[in-house]
């Protein structure tokens, strides 16, 4: 896998500039979901979670 990306960028809305940065990245070895956003200089990332409190996790 060190030839690929692990992680890949399926959704982006806004910027850090303005309104704010939003992405949902999914881990390619894993298949865990994740929200970053990004807010001026602070930012988070966390895994995105389903109605149950358990990891989106896709195949």
């Amino acid at each position: 896998m060190s030839d690929r990306k692990r992680f890949e960028t399926i959704y982006k809305e806004g910027n850090s500039l303005g309104s704010g940065l939003k992405m949902v990245f999914v881990d390619k070895k894993t298949g865990v979901y994740y929200l970053f956003v990004q807010a001026g200089y602070a930012g988070g990332l966390t895994p995105l979670l389903d109605a149950d409190g358990k990891p989106v996790i896709t195949r």
